[in-house]
């Protein structure tokens, strides 16, 4: 792949508690110098970066009920709709961990649905990725959870949310392309700050990579 066809690959996530205004307005900086497919921020700077990215061709992205997933559907739904309408193309929303390790696979599945339709219905381009957290899963767990993302429609499965214990390793990208059907992508994200790391999950099946370090990766990629 071209250093380009890696860009479009990478999400870059400013998603800091303490991440300033400063720090968002560096990070679209950063998106719309190496041209990287989505800049994700928390959902109270996504009104500035749409603004800052308007015509750059980064898509604006937000979090729905990050990092934690303990949000009520209905606030997930409602965040989506005004994410959507705010200009967000893409949504990384956060599946109900508790409610999966319970056992509540219905309940997730329906939360997921309620959020996909809710931002199709307003944008029928709008993609929604859900972090299933695999730190805290078992295998069998994460390829469950990764059909339950596929049942309700979503557009991605995504490994981490980079606030737990670890975040996306090789196995877990395998594991996951292995349990969904080509109409659903992967995305893998957590501690990938390199070129290297980001070669080996993309070649084990990954279709787009969550990171702050964008730029590092991308320097580091020699294709072009």
């Amino acid at each position: 792949m071209t250093r380009q066809e890696v860009a479009q690959k990478i999400d870059l996530a400013v998603l800091r508690p303490d991440a300033t205004c400063n720090d968002v307005l560096q990070g679209c900086e950063q998106a719309r110098k190496w041209n990287v497919k989505s800049l994700v921020v928390l959902p109270f700077w996504l009104e500035l970066i749409v603004r800052e990215l308007e015509g750059s061709g980064v898509v604006p992205s937000t979090v729905i009920a990050f990092p934690f997933g303990a949000e009520t559907t209905e606030v997930k739904v409602a965040t989506a709709k005004w994410a959507v309408q705010v200009g967000a193309g893409e949504l990384d929303m956060v599946m109900a961990i508790g409610r999966f390790k319970s056992g509540d696979y219905e309940f997730v599945r329906k939360d997921i649905e309620a959020v996909v339709k809710a931002a199709k219905r307003l944008n029928s381009d709008a993609i929604v990725k859900v972090i299933i957290e695999t730190a805290y899963l078992t295998d069998d767990e994460k390829r469950k959870a990764a059909q339950i993302v596929e049942a309700a429609g979503a557009d991605f499965v995504k490994t981490s949310t980079g606030f737990a214990p670890s975040g996306a390793t090789v196995e877990d990208v395998r594991l996951l392309r292995q349990s969904v059907s080509e109409k659903v992508k992967v995305k893998a994200a957590g501690g990938i700050r390199t070129w290297e790391q980001a070669k080996a999950l993309l070649e084990a099946g990954a279709d787009r990579i969550g990171t702050s370090s964008a730029e590092a990766i991308l320097i580091g990629c020699r294709g072009g």
